[in-house]
Protein backbone atom coordinates (compact mmCIF):
# COMPACT_ATOMS: atom_id res chain seq x y z
CA UNK A 1 0.00 0.00 0.00
CA UNK A 2 1.51 3.25 -0.98
CA UNK A 3 -0.74 5.50 0.87
CA UNK A 4 -3.44 6.25 2.94
CA UNK A 5 -7.30 5.32 1.33
CA UNK A 6 -8.19 9.24 2.12
CA UNK A 7 -11.74 8.32 0.97
CA UNK A 8 -11.89 5.77 3.36
CA UNK A 9 -10.23 8.03 6.10
CA UNK A 10 -12.66 10.80 5.40
CA UNK A 11 -15.45 8.59 5.44
CA UNK A 12 -14.59 7.14 9.04
CA UNK A 13 -13.69 10.20 10.23
CA UNK A 14 -16.76 11.92 9.52
CA UNK A 15 -18.94 9.42 10.16
CA UNK A 16 -17.74 8.34 13.78
CA UNK A 17 -18.16 12.31 14.73
CA UNK A 18 -21.19 12.52 13.56
CA UNK A 19 -22.87 9.21 15.73
CA UNK A 20 -21.14 10.70 18.79
CA UNK A 21 -23.31 13.95 18.73
CA UNK A 22 -27.17 13.70 20.24
CA UNK A 23 -29.64 15.94 18.66
CA UNK A 24 -29.36 17.75 22.55
CA UNK A 25 -26.06 18.21 22.38
CA UNK A 26 -26.56 19.66 18.73
CA UNK A 27 -29.55 21.98 20.06
CA UNK A 28 -31.89 20.63 17.73
CA UNK A 29 -35.87 18.81 18.78
CA UNK A 30 -35.55 14.86 19.06
CA UNK A 31 -38.48 13.82 17.79
CA UNK A 32 -39.23 10.60 19.38
CA UNK A 33 -37.33 8.03 20.71
CA UNK A 34 -36.97 5.85 18.30
CA UNK A 35 -34.20 7.46 15.84
CA UNK A 36 -32.62 4.36 13.36
CA UNK A 37 -29.42 6.33 13.81
CA UNK A 38 -27.03 6.50 16.77
CA UNK A 39 -26.55 10.75 16.82
CA UNK A 40 -26.91 12.81 14.19
CA UNK A 41 -28.70 12.12 10.57
CA UNK A 42 -26.74 13.45 7.54
CA UNK A 43 -29.43 16.02 7.18
CA UNK A 44 -29.05 17.13 10.59
CA UNK A 45 -25.13 18.12 10.22
CA UNK A 46 -25.81 19.64 6.51
CA UNK A 47 -28.71 21.78 7.84
CA UNK A 48 -25.68 22.97 10.81
CA UNK A 49 -23.34 23.61 8.12
CA UNK A 50 -25.30 25.32 5.82
CA UNK A 51 -24.69 23.02 2.77
CA UNK A 52 -27.47 20.54 1.07
CA UNK A 53 -27.53 17.31 2.31
CA UNK A 54 -26.18 15.97 -0.95
CA UNK A 55 -23.21 17.83 -0.32
CA UNK A 56 -22.63 16.93 2.59
CA UNK A 57 -23.45 13.16 1.60
CA UNK A 58 -20.79 13.82 -1.14
CA UNK A 59 -18.08 14.86 1.58
CA UNK A 60 -19.19 11.59 3.83
CA UNK A 61 -18.45 9.52 1.16
CA UNK A 62 -15.00 10.85 0.69
CA UNK A 63 -14.98 13.68 -1.31
CA UNK A 64 -13.46 16.64 0.16
CA UNK A 65 -11.95 18.11 -2.60
CA UNK A 66 -12.76 21.75 -3.66
CA UNK A 67 -14.31 22.27 -0.07
CA UNK A 68 -13.90 25.88 0.92
CA UNK A 69 -12.54 27.03 3.97
CA UNK A 70 -15.72 28.45 5.13
CA UNK A 71 -17.30 25.20 4.39
CA UNK A 72 -14.86 23.26 6.57
CA UNK A 73 -15.06 25.78 9.12
CA UNK A 74 -18.82 25.38 9.37
CA UNK A 75 -18.62 21.20 9.25
CA UNK A 76 -16.28 21.76 11.66
CA UNK A 77 -18.43 23.45 14.04
CA UNK A 78 -21.76 21.65 13.34
CA UNK A 79 -19.81 18.23 14.47
CA UNK A 80 -18.08 19.90 17.60
CA UNK A 81 -14.97 19.18 16.54
CA UNK A 82 -11.57 19.89 18.78
CA UNK A 83 -8.16 21.78 17.60
CA UNK A 84 -6.75 18.48 16.65
CA UNK A 85 -9.91 17.31 15.21
CA UNK A 86 -10.63 20.65 12.78
CA UNK A 87 -6.59 20.41 12.06
CA UNK A 88 -6.91 16.65 11.10
CA UNK A 89 -9.91 17.46 9.19
CA UNK A 90 -8.16 20.59 6.60
CA UNK A 91 -5.53 18.27 6.37
CA UNK A 92 -7.81 15.57 4.88
CA UNK A 93 -9.29 18.14 2.65
CA UNK A 94 -5.70 19.24 1.39
CA UNK A 95 -4.40 16.17 1.09
CA UNK A 96 -7.68 14.93 -0.88
CA UNK A 97 -7.19 18.12 -3.58
CA UNK A 98 -4.43 16.82 -5.31
CA UNK A 99 -3.09 13.53 -5.94
CA UNK A 100 0.48 14.42 -6.52
CA UNK A 101 1.53 16.57 -3.56
CA UNK A 102 3.86 15.17 -1.43
CA UNK A 103 4.81 16.39 1.70
CA UNK A 104 8.63 16.52 2.78
CA UNK A 105 9.51 13.13 4.51
CA UNK A 106 11.26 14.54 7.89
CA UNK A 107 14.86 14.06 8.32
CA UNK A 108 15.92 10.40 9.95
CA UNK A 109 18.80 12.22 11.75
CA UNK A 110 19.05 15.43 13.54
CA UNK A 111 21.91 17.81 12.78
CA UNK A 112 25.01 18.14 15.53
CA UNK A 113 24.02 21.35 16.57
CA UNK A 114 20.22 19.61 17.60
CA UNK A 115 22.70 17.23 19.46
CA UNK A 116 24.20 19.92 21.26
CA UNK A 117 21.34 21.77 22.85
CA UNK A 118 19.90 18.02 24.10
CA UNK A 119 23.75 17.23 25.64
CA UNK A 120 23.34 21.11 27.15
CA UNK A 121 20.24 19.99 28.89
CA UNK A 122 21.76 18.28 32.01
CA UNK A 123 19.54 18.46 34.63
CA UNK A 124 16.05 17.14 32.45
CA UNK A 125 15.27 14.16 29.83
CA UNK A 126 15.27 15.54 26.83
CA UNK A 127 15.06 14.10 22.99
CA UNK A 128 13.40 14.48 19.75
CA UNK A 129 11.35 12.78 18.01
CA UNK A 130 9.02 12.52 14.69
CA UNK A 131 5.37 12.45 13.70
CA UNK A 132 5.70 8.51 13.99
CA UNK A 133 7.07 8.66 17.63
CA UNK A 134 10.50 7.27 16.73
CA UNK A 135 13.42 8.66 18.67
CA UNK A 136 15.81 10.09 16.61
CA UNK A 137 18.53 11.66 19.46
CA UNK A 138 18.40 11.94 23.13
CA UNK A 139 20.49 13.50 25.94
CA UNK A 140 21.72 11.00 28.60
CA UNK A 141 19.12 11.17 30.96
CA UNK A 142 16.52 10.54 28.44
CA UNK A 143 17.83 7.26 27.67
CA UNK A 144 18.42 6.02 31.36
CA UNK A 145 14.71 7.52 31.42
CA UNK A 146 13.01 5.46 28.76
CA UNK A 147 15.76 2.74 29.49
CA UNK A 148 12.52 -0.16 29.04
CA UNK A 149 11.75 1.17 25.39
CA UNK A 150 15.73 1.10 24.15
CA UNK A 151 15.49 -2.93 25.31
CA UNK A 152 13.99 -3.49 21.94
CA UNK A 153 16.86 -3.80 19.56
CA UNK A 154 15.03 -2.44 16.87
CA UNK A 155 16.21 1.16 15.81
CA UNK A 156 14.80 3.97 15.64
CA UNK A 157 13.38 3.15 19.02
CA UNK A 158 9.75 3.78 18.78
CA UNK A 159 7.40 4.48 22.07
CA UNK A 160 3.96 3.40 20.46
CA UNK A 161 5.71 0.50 19.08
CA UNK A 162 6.89 -0.17 22.56
CA UNK A 163 3.81 0.71 24.29
CA UNK A 164 1.36 -2.00 21.91
CA UNK A 165 3.38 -4.68 20.75
CA UNK A 166 5.77 -5.03 24.59
CA UNK A 167 2.22 -4.61 26.80
CA UNK A 168 3.52 -5.87 29.52
CA UNK A 169 6.83 -3.66 29.66
CA UNK A 170 4.61 -0.58 28.75
CA UNK A 171 2.41 -1.25 31.76
CA UNK A 172 5.38 -1.61 33.95
CA UNK A 173 6.81 1.52 33.16
CA UNK A 174 3.48 4.24 32.04
CA UNK A 175 1.28 4.25 35.90
CA UNK A 176 -1.49 5.51 33.20
CA UNK A 177 -0.74 2.87 30.24
CA UNK A 178 -5.01 3.04 28.93
CA UNK A 179 -4.38 6.57 28.45
CA UNK A 180 -0.98 6.17 26.52
CA UNK A 181 -2.12 3.81 24.83
CA UNK A 182 -4.95 5.77 23.86
CA UNK A 183 -2.98 8.77 22.86
CA UNK A 184 -0.40 6.74 20.44
CA UNK A 185 -2.69 6.06 19.00
CA UNK A 186 -4.68 9.06 18.30
CA UNK A 187 -1.35 11.18 17.43
CA UNK A 188 -0.38 8.31 15.11
CA UNK A 189 -3.62 8.38 13.21
CA UNK A 190 -3.31 12.72 13.16
CA UNK A 191 0.24 11.89 11.93
CA UNK A 192 -1.63 10.01 8.83
CA UNK A 193 -3.74 13.14 7.96
CA UNK A 194 -0.86 15.29 7.78
CA UNK A 195 1.24 12.73 5.54
CA UNK A 196 -0.58 10.41 4.24
CA UNK A 197 2.16 8.93 1.95
CA UNK A 198 4.67 8.32 4.26
CA UNK A 199 6.23 4.56 3.70
CA UNK A 200 7.95 4.37 6.66
CA UNK A 201 4.62 5.51 8.62
CA UNK A 202 1.95 3.26 6.80
CA UNK A 203 4.05 -0.11 7.26
CA UNK A 204 4.13 1.06 11.09
CA UNK A 205 0.47 1.47 11.08
CA UNK A 206 -0.14 -2.05 8.99
CA UNK A 207 2.69 -3.68 11.51
CA UNK A 208 1.25 -2.41 14.62
CA UNK A 209 -2.50 -3.64 13.09
CA UNK A 210 -1.54 -7.44 12.93
CA UNK A 211 0.54 -7.71 15.85
CA UNK A 212 -1.91 -6.01 18.33
CA UNK A 213 -6.03 -6.36 18.84
CA UNK A 214 -5.37 -3.24 21.48
CA UNK A 215 -4.29 -1.30 18.99
CA UNK A 216 -6.75 -2.10 15.69
CA UNK A 217 -9.46 -0.91 18.51
CA UNK A 218 -7.98 2.33 19.07
CA UNK A 219 -6.97 3.30 15.69
CA UNK A 220 -10.75 2.41 14.49
CA UNK A 221 -12.15 5.08 16.76
CA UNK A 222 -10.97 7.63 14.68
CA UNK A 223 -9.36 9.89 17.44
CA UNK A 224 -6.78 12.76 17.03
CA UNK A 225 -5.00 13.94 19.67
CA UNK A 226 -2.40 16.41 20.11
CA UNK A 227 0.03 15.87 22.70
CA UNK A 228 1.74 19.32 23.19
CA UNK A 229 2.31 19.37 27.05
CA UNK A 230 0.73 17.73 30.10
CA UNK A 231 2.12 15.42 33.09
CA UNK A 232 3.32 11.76 32.62
CA UNK A 233 3.52 9.38 35.68
CA UNK A 234 6.29 6.32 35.13
CA UNK A 235 7.72 3.26 37.33
CA UNK A 236 11.15 3.70 36.88
CA UNK A 237 13.29 0.16 37.50
CA UNK A 238 15.91 2.01 39.25
CA UNK A 239 14.35 5.71 40.74
CA UNK A 240 11.03 4.44 41.42
CA UNK A 241 7.49 6.36 40.43
CA UNK A 242 8.41 9.68 39.07
CA UNK A 243 5.43 12.43 38.35
CA UNK A 244 6.96 14.46 35.20
CA UNK A 245 5.39 17.65 33.22
CA UNK A 246 5.99 17.18 29.61
CA UNK A 247 6.44 19.47 26.58
CA UNK A 248 6.76 18.71 23.75
CA UNK A 249 7.55 21.84 20.89
CA UNK A 250 8.36 21.58 17.11
CA UNK A 251 11.88 22.52 16.07
CA UNK A 252 10.87 25.63 12.98
CA UNK A 253 14.39 24.56 11.87
CA UNK A 254 13.51 20.94 11.51
CA UNK A 255 9.90 20.40 10.06
CA UNK A 256 8.25 17.39 11.50
CA UNK A 257 10.45 17.19 14.93
CA UNK A 258 9.46 18.04 18.24
CA UNK A 259 11.49 18.25 20.96
CA UNK A 260 10.25 16.72 24.35
CA UNK A 261 11.32 17.80 27.79
CA UNK A 262 10.43 16.37 30.90
CA UNK A 263 10.97 18.36 34.16
CA UNK A 264 9.82 18.07 38.11
CA UNK A 265 8.31 20.21 40.35
CA UNK A 266 11.12 22.19 42.38
CA UNK A 267 11.67 20.31 45.91
CA UNK A 268 9.39 17.35 45.02
CA UNK A 269 9.89 13.73 45.41
CA UNK A 270 9.74 13.40 41.33
CA UNK A 271 12.63 16.62 41.37
CA UNK A 272 14.62 14.49 44.01
CA UNK A 273 14.43 11.03 42.24
CA UNK A 274 15.42 12.93 39.35
CA UNK A 275 18.54 14.31 40.54
CA UNK A 276 18.89 10.83 41.62
CA UNK A 277 18.38 9.21 38.19
CA UNK A 278 20.64 11.87 36.88
CA UNK A 279 24.01 10.90 39.42
CA UNK A 280 23.31 7.28 38.24
CA UNK A 281 23.68 8.38 34.90
CA UNK A 282 27.26 10.03 35.53
CA UNK A 283 28.40 7.01 37.57
CA UNK A 284 27.96 4.88 34.73
CA UNK A 285 29.45 7.16 32.19
CA UNK A 286 32.34 7.25 34.88
CA UNK A 287 32.76 3.63 35.00
CA UNK A 288 32.45 2.84 31.53
CA UNK A 289 35.14 5.77 30.57
CA UNK A 290 37.82 4.15 33.48
CA UNK A 291 36.80 0.55 31.42
CA UNK A 292 37.77 2.05 28.17
CA UNK A 293 40.74 4.05 29.63
CA UNK A 294 42.41 0.60 31.34
CA UNK A 295 41.20 -1.32 28.48
CA UNK A 296 43.93 0.51 26.40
Amino acid sequence: MASMDLRGEIREFLSTRRARITPEQAGLPAYGGNRRVKGLRREEVAMLAGVSVDYYVRMERGSLAGASESVLDALASALQLDDAERDHLYDLARESGTSTRRRRTPSATVRPAVQQVLDAISDAPAWVRNGRHDILAMNPLARALYAPVFEDPRRPANTTRFVYLHPEAARELFVDYDNIARDAAAMLRLEAGRNPHDKALIELVGELSTRSELFRQRWASQDVRYHRSGRKRLRHPIVGQLDLDFESMELPSEPGLHLNVYTAASGSPSSDALKLLASWVATQEHAAVEQHDTSD
